[in-house]
C-alpha cells in the first residue's frame, strides 16, 4: 500500500502547491484536510474540490466551529488570555484543534505522516508539531515550506507550470490567518515597523475614527461563559460571532504590536479581534466583583502563565492542565451581567451586577449608614507598617538612607 500523508490544507497557494510537491519529493499520496474554525472566506466545498484538483487522493473537511469556540476560545476567555498584555492568542488557540483533527484524519486514512504549511521562522510549526507529538507520538511530521525548500517564488512557478486552479499573484502583500476568534496579518510592508497599517490590512473592523452611533449591550455570563446577549440566549460561537459584528462595526479590537516569538525573534503583527477583546473586557470586570482579592491577584499570575504556555504551543502539557483546573475553580462564582458601550474603538463597561458579588454598598459608601468601622483603620495601619518602621529605625541608627 502506498504511503499516505495528511496535509493541513487551507486552500491557499502554499498548501495547494504542497500537495504535488510532497508527492514528488516523497512518493506518498496526499490526503488534504481542511478544518473550519470560523475563518469565513471561500466555501469549504470549493476548498475541498481545489485540493482534489491539485492532486489530493482524498479531501476531508471538518466543521470544528462549535468545538473551537467551546473547548478552546472559552478556556482562553476564562484565562483572560492576552499575550504581552495585548494579543488574545488568535492563531495559537486554533492550532491544537487543527492538530487534533490532523491526527484523527491520519488514523482514519491510514497515514503515517502529517504535514503543515508553516515556515521555519514562526510559532505555528512548534504549535502544530508539539501538539501532534503529544497526541500521537508515532506520527512523523513534515513541513514543505521549511523542510523541502518550498519558497513563495518556487510555489508560484510550480503552480503556473502545472496550471493549478489557484490565484498566484506575486503582489499579494500579506500573510493572513483568521478564525472566529480573530484575524492575524503580517509580512509585506508591515515588516518595516515604522510603517502604519493601511486600510486594506483590516477586514473584521471598520475605521474607529468614523464610528456609527454608540451601541449599548448587556452580556450575561454563567461561570465565566457568555450565555446571553441583551437577554437572548447564545452559544459561545454565537456570542463571538455577534460581538465580532457589533464591536467590529465600531472598530474595536485592532492590535498592532511587535511581539516576542517563541523562536527568539521579534515580529510585527497586526490583529483584529473585536469579539474576543469585548468578551475579555467584560469577563475581567465581572471577575473584579466576584473574585476574592488574593484569589484574583494569584489568578492574574496564572492567567499570564497559561497564556504563555498556549502561545508557546503547550496546549496539551501537564502544566496547562493543572492551570486549567485552578482557573475553572475560580469561575464558580463568575456569573452575572455586564453592561457595555461599544463606540469608536472602545468597549467600555458601564454597569455590572451579580448575585455572587463581593461588592457591598454599605461597606463602600461614604454616606450616612455606612457599616465600615473607620476607627479600626488606625490599629490596622500601625500593625501593617510595623516592619517598615522597624527597618527604617535600624537604617537610621546605622547611618543608611534610601
Amino acid at each position: 500500500m502506498t504511503e499516505r500523508i495528511v496535509l493541513a490544507y487551507s486552500g491557499g497557494l502554499d498548501t495547494s502547491v504542497a500537495i504535488g510537491w510532497i508527492q514528488e519529493a516523497t512518493g506518498a499520496e496526499v490526503v488534504a484536510m481542511a478544518v473550519d474554525v470560523g475563518q469565513g472566506g471561500e466555501a469549504l466545498d470549493t476548498i475541498r474540490q481545489r485540493a482534489l484538483d491539485c492532486g489530493a487522493v482524498e479531501a476531508y473537511v471538518a466543521d470544528a466551529r462549535d468545538e473551537f469556540a467551546n473547548e478552546y476560545c472559552m478556556p482562553g476567555l476564562k484565562a483572560n488570555t492576552l499575550y504581552m498584555g495585548a494579543y488574545p492568542n488568535v492563531s495559537a488557540l486554533s492550532r491544537p484543534v487543527i492538530a487534533k483533527h490532523l491526527v484523527a484524519a491520519a488514523k482514519q486514512f491510514g497515514a503515517s505522516t502529517v504535514s503543515h504549511g508553516c515556515t521555519g521562522k514562526g510559532n505555528d510549526q512548534v504549535r502544530f508539531e508539539v501538539a501532534i507529538t503529544s497526541l500521537a507520538p508515532e506520527l512523523k511530521t513534515i513541513a514543505p515550506v521549511r523542510d523541502l525548500a518550498l519558497t513563495r517564488e518556487a510555489a508560484i512557478e510550480y503552480a503556473e507550470r502545472n496550471e493549478l486552479p489557484i490565484v498566484t499573484t506575486k503582489n499579494n502583500p500579506f500573510s493572513i490567518d483568521q478564525n472566529v476568534w480573530g484575524r492575524a496579518v503580517e509580512t509585506g510592508f508591515l515588516e518595516d515597523i515604522w510603517n502604519g497599517p493601511t486600510k486594506d490590512v483590516y477586514d473584521y473592523t471598520n475605521d474607529p475614527a468614523f464610528p456609527p452611533p454608540a451601541d449599548e449591550l448587556i452580556i450575561t455570563f454563567e461561570k465565566g461563559i457568555p450565555v446571553a446577549i441583551d437577554g437572548n440566549a447564545v452559544t459561545p460561537l454565537e456570542a463571538i460571532m455577534q460581538l465580532n459584528e457589533r464591536a467590529g462595526r465600531q472598530g474595536i479590537g485592532r492590535i498592532d504590536i511587535v511581539e516576542d516569538r517563541l523562536v527568539g525573534i521579534k515580529s510585527r503583527e497586526v490583529y483584529e479581534a473585536p469579539g474576543a477583546m469585548t468578551l475579555i473586557a467584560a469577563h475581567q470586570e465581572l471577575e473584579n466583583i466576584t473574585l476574592e482579592r488574593e484569589q484574583a491577584r494569584f489568578k492574574r499570575t496564572v492567567d499570564q502563565r497559561w497564556t504563555e504556555l498556549v502561545y508557546d504551543g503547550q496546549w496539551f502539557s501537564e502544566l496547562k492542565g493543572s492551570l486549567d483546573a485552578f482557573i475553572d475553580d475560580t469561575q464558580e462564582h463568575v456569573s452575572g451581567d455586564i453592561r457595555m458601550i461599544l463606540h469608536g474603538g472602545r468597549a467600555t463597561v458601564t454597569g455590572r451586577r451579580s448575585e455572587n458579588t463581593l461588592y457591598d454598598f454599605n461597606l463602600a459608601t461614604y454616606d450616612e449608614g455606612q457599616s465600615f468601622d473607620q476607627s479600626a483603620a488606625r490599629g490596622f495601619i500601625d500593625i501593617y507598617g510595623l516592619s517598615s518602621k522597624q527597618a527604617t529605625a535600624r537604617n537610621q541608627r546605622l547611618g543608611y538612607s534610601h
